[in-house]
């Protein structure tokens, strides 16, 4: 069996052509070498795997070679390299040996080198102990130091250094790159695959070289999109695509279990709503011609993007952009993340459910779409409020469009008209039992009742005050018991008079009021249904003079304190505060 040589060894650059994505540094490096410029301390500082130990050797070479004036093998100058590992060679003794070779002068060529790394894990007295020689070197000495974190290596030793600042190598780069080696190797590899390598790795070229052989290994000589996303256990474009599909359709249920398949496959929320941001960011990117070159994607990935793009606008975009953000801020002090995540995922899925002059959207600006919009088989309505109408659709379940009657699906083959006043909330899916129940006592199987078009026909049966009042605490109760406490005390701060079908109801204040009217369409079903009055109303008024004390909210609260002082008001939205 041949022995196998990773990548990042086999395809490690033996002249600064070859190096990938520093040429800045590289050219520099040539320059100074045949106009004789260079210094005899150097500090190369970068991320990992970037090039700094593969220039430092390249560097040892050319300098020994220019000397002689001829390009010679690497054995040819072996003696004259040495490399020290400052990790594990990081005393005052291991330095002061150092600085004892270094008076020797080389047998074969003009330099010696010293390439130290990781030169940053030198101990403090070992540092001191090198400052001498480094100032004041031999001249056939010259020291290179490689470092990833330069912060930690005293100024005394920087000063003393020309120093190189490697960059991260861009994901073009890299890829470009991976397609040589892949050359090299006989693998047919798709751009898509070697572009997800190329950004896995983060700038470092070691990583990628690294990641390569091991999806190679997994996939053989066929090196495909899928096969790198399986092995990598990376969230694939095409997942962020389905999911702002579903997004854009404001498909809310097949979106939530979308989001729970990703879970489910080990993925992190936080790295998933991350991406989305990132996701959106490009979209928004891929609007204009002249910014869709900042996508860093292959090219099929690209079309794919500029064929989403078209189908979002801007002001969808930056809004979605600003709540993934949101999101992502509130997820690690989240006790919730998961819902965290879901909720972001339902408002980003209602921005363009509802349209501007909606006046549900000028309430709140993290609406919902509601729950009933998503019922299976639900009777598609259209209100036409000049007729005061409704015209239901063909469907396949029954419809109760008055109380003890219903519409079969034999009968609904044309739309019909019926009386709004009879369904005074949105549609809702009835179960079958339901149905059952109401067709045994209200309805026979045999002959269906014509459904009324005329609002005369509705059951407007007489009532009293009394009977009103009773209801109201009825309500009540079933609110306490329900856990609407705030909405149970509201009610019972006032009783309804009856007179004919209009209720008046007296508050205290506006803010109770508003609270009220917010419960108004729920309790006039009950009230209705319970009385067999399908005319009942009731009028709310607001008397500030009631001397009866009520236990403040907090909105009422903060209403106070805002008209007492209006920088309140900017406080709260500064910090996105609550009540």
């Amino acid at each position: 069996m041949e022995h196998f040589i990773v990548s990042a060894r086999k395809y490690r650059p033996q002249q600064f052509a070859e190096v990938v994505g520093q040429q800045a540094i590289t050219n520099t490096l040539e320059n100074a070498i045949k106009s004789n410029h260079l210094a005899q301390a150097l500090l190369f500082t970068g991320p990992r795997g970037v090039g700094k130990t593969t220039c430092a050797r390249i560097l040892a070479k050319r300098i020994n070679e220019e000397s002689l004036g001829t390009i010679s093998d690497d054995e040819d100058f072996a003696y004259n390299i040495f490399e020290l590992d400052a990790a594990s060679n990081n005393s005052v003794d291991d330095i002061r040996l150092l600085t004892e070779q270094v008076r020797i002068p080389p047998q074969i060529g003009k330099y010696k080198v010293y390439i130290i790394d990781e030169v940053h894990m030198l101990s403090a007295s070992a540092f001191n102990a090198f400052l001498k020689t480094l100032e004041e070197p031999p001249a056939h000495a010259i020291f290179i130091l490689a470092t990833t974190e330069k912060h930690k290596i005293i100024p005394t030793i920087l000063s003393r250094c020309q120093i190189f600042d490697f960059k991260r190598i861009g994901v073009l780069d890299i890829k470009n790159y991976l397609h040589k080696i892949a050359k090299e190797e006989n693998i047919d590899a798709e751009d898509d695959a070697l572009h997800i390598i190329a950004q896995k790795a983060d700038g470092a070229l070691r990583d990628a070289l690294s990641i390569f052989d091991r999806v190679v290994s997994f996939s053989g000589k066929n090196l495909t999109r899928q096969a790198v996303t399986e092995n990598l256990n990376v969230l694939d474009y095409d997942a962020y695509f389905k999911v702002t599909n579903l997004i854009l359709t404001n498909d809310i249920p097949n979106l939530l279990i979308a989001y729970n398949d990703i879970l489910s496959k080990g993925f992190d929320g936080h790295h998933f709503i991350v991406g989305l941001a990132s996701h959106f960011r490009d979209l928004l990117v891929a609007k204009d011609k002249a910014t869709a070159v900042l996508l860093e994607v292959g090219d099929k990935t690209k079309k794919q993007y500029l064929d989403q793009a078209l189908k979002t606008d801007i002001r969808f975009l930056i809004e979605s952009i600003a709540k993934a953000n949101t999101c992502d801020l509130q997820y690690k002090t989240s006790k919730n993340q998961r819902l965290l995540v879901e909720l972001c995922l339902m408002q980003l899925a209602s921005i363009t459910f509802i349209s501007d002059s909606s006046e549900e959207k000028k309430k709140s600006k993290n609406y919902i779409i509601p729950a009933s919009h998503f019922t299976a088989n639900l009777v598609s309505e259209k209100i036409d409020t000049a007729n005061n109408t409704l015209k239901l659709k063909k469907e396949s379940n029954p419809v109760v469009a008055k109380k003890g009657t219903l519409i079969p699906k034999k009968e609904i083959n044309s739309p019909e008209k019926v009386t709004v006043d009879t369904i005074n909330r949105p549609a809702r899916r009835h179960s079958a039992l339901s149905f059952k129940s109401l067709h045994e006592k209200k309805v026979s199987t045999k002959k269906v009742e014509k459904v009324s078009t005329n609002l005369d026909d509705l059951p407007k049966a007489a009532f009293s005050t009394e009977q009103v009042q009773d209801l109201w605490k009825s309500y009540i109760n079933q609110m306490n018991k329900k856990g609407e406490k705030l909405l149970a005390s509201l009610m019972g701060s006032c009783s309804p008079i009856a007179n004919n079908n209009l209720l008046s109801l007296v508050l205290p204040n506006k803010l109770m009021k508003v609270d009220l009217e917010k419960a108004k369409p729920h309790i006039l079903r009950f009230l209705r249904e319970e009385l067999q009055n399908f005319k009942i109303d009731f009028d709310i008024h607001v008397n500030q003079e009631i001397e009866k004390k009520f236990a403040y909210t907090p909105q009422e609260k903060y209403a106070y304190l805002k008209d007492k002082n209006e920088l309140l008001s900017l406080l709260k939205n500064k910090f996105d505060l609550d009540l």
